[in-house]
């Protein structure tokens, strides 16, 4: 056991289980078709409705019954009768006689005693012509149930098309709609509050003042709330004041249903999380064996606190993250992400495409903590087949530029203290990064 682990670290998985027990799903909302897309199904959608909800045509062509078609070839054709038209979005007026044909557009009601579609082009009708021949002439003895879609061959009026925690796609808000469903009830959003703290910030666009830096962790949290698939709203930059801090987290907790902090979860003289997070509710300190970022906070606060929030009865999960920015994407990575994905209703699972890849240098890393590497992926030009994988930069937790250039995370066992290279690494892939 290294010192580190002896020290009280926690492994990631610890500290991730800790972190989603109790993690429920939101209450369900009804929103439009329309606003669906992403969300993820509270409840069933059932079809009122059988797709298709008649027999129709598969094809554009003539309706007709097969058994006067019995023996037509191209040398011999059937000739029948055209007594009438069906087009789609209408009735058929009346049924198919022996010896007679519809003329029938793809989607139309099949007339009453047809049993088969003869498409156009098997026929000496002229295709694209409005008139409706006299006579039509069918080359083809088709058989029944040729070119014809049965009712409720699709979906059954009354079954369940769409299981709860689906998540709704293009095809799938089609299949709602065309089974009759108009709106759809999917777990509310997570609202994700971002707050971060440290006299030395200043937004981004404003002058920088002696001994400040630009804030990029606010920028970049509500980026990834957003893509973790919530609504999240920027609450400013505290000062490294705890009154300061305590009104800052105040509002955000009246509006969110996680607070994601980042800076001063250390044990510094300027470090005021701690107090400010006890304020609210039950909130533990951890250092977690992993690199980079080390230092993690989470918590709930009490149930009741009211405010403007979707369910004011719910607590609200306060996450304190470091400052340092590459760790500040990594444990939301590792620990938010999961925790707002099962908020909304998701797997908590991680879903970033895991892949291998062969290391094309050496690297090393803290003894005793799992590395998350930044990386970029590249194909093996010998043609073998495998992903190459190179560091983007330097690993430091400040150096953003690697950061920025990584395809993904390389994930190295905190029970080595680095690998050569040739070896293999599981990497995380970070497709909603922009590329």
């Amino acid at each position: 056991m290294s010192a580190e682990r002896s020290a009280g670290l926690l492994r990631v998985e610890e500290a991730l289980e800790r972190v989603l027990e109790g993690a429920a799903p939101l209450a369900g909302e009804l929103v439009e078709l329309a606003e669906a897309a992403g969300r993820v199904l509270a409840a069933p959608v059932v079809a009122t409705t059988a797709l298709p909800p008649w027999d129709n045509s598969a094809m554009d062509g003539f309706a007709v019954r097969a058994a006067d078609l019995l023996g037509a070839t191209p040398a011999d054709p059937v000739r029948l009768r055209v007594v009438g038209e069906v087009a789609a979005g209408h009735v058929p007026p009346r049924a198919v006689d022996p010896g007679t044909a519809f003329r029938i557009t793809t989607g139309a009601i099949l007339p009453a005693d047809a049993d088969t579609v003869v498409p156009v082009e098997e026929t000496d009708a002229p295709p694209g012509v409005a008139e409706l021949p006299a006579m039509v002439a069918i080359r083809v003895a088709a058989p029944s149930g040729a070119n014809v879609r049965r009712a409720g061959e699709d979906v059954r009026s009354g079954t369940a098309v769409l299981e709860r925690g689906r998540v709704l796609g293009p095809s799938a808000v089609a299949l709602a709609a065309a089974s009759g469903a108009a709106r759809v009830l999917v777990h509310r959003r997570p609202r994700v509050g971002i707050l971060a703290t440290g006299d030395e910030l200043t937004p981004a666009g404003q002058p920088l003042g002696p001994g400040r830096i630009y804030d990029s962790n606010t920028p970049a949290l509500v980026v990834q709330a957003r893509a973790a698939g919530a609504l999240a709203r920027s609450f400013g930059i505290a000062q490294d004041d705890p009154q300061v801090l305590t009104e800052r987290l105040a509002a955000a907790v009246a509006w969110a249903d996680v607070v994601v902090l980042s800076g001063g979860v250390s044990v510094g003289a300027h470090d005021h999380v701690r107090d400010a997070f006890a304020a609210l509710g039950e909130v533990a300190f951890w250092r977690v064996a992993m690199q980079p970022g080390k230092p993690l906070a989470f918590g709930r606060t009490r149930a009741g606190r009211g405010g403007d929030r979707a369910d004011p009865e719910r607590p609200v999960a306060l996450f304190g993250l470091p400052g340092n920015p590459v760790s500040t994407f990594v444990t939301f990575e590792l620990f938010v992400r999961p925790f707002v994905r099962a908020l909304a209703g998701r797997p908590a699972a991680s879903d970033r495409r895991r892949v291998s890849a062969v290391l094309a240098e050496p690297v090393t890393k803290s003894p005793g903590r799992r590395a998350f590497l930044r990386v970029r992926l590249a194909a093996d030009p010998s043609g073998s087949g495998q992903l190459l994988a190179w560091r983007a930069g330097g690993q430091g937790s400040h150096v953003l530029s690697a950061l920025a250039a990584a395809d993904g995370l390389a994930v190295i066992s905190e029970d080595v203290p680095g690998l050569p290279a040739g070896a293999t690494v599981e990497v995380w892939q970070l497709e909603d990064e922009g590329r």
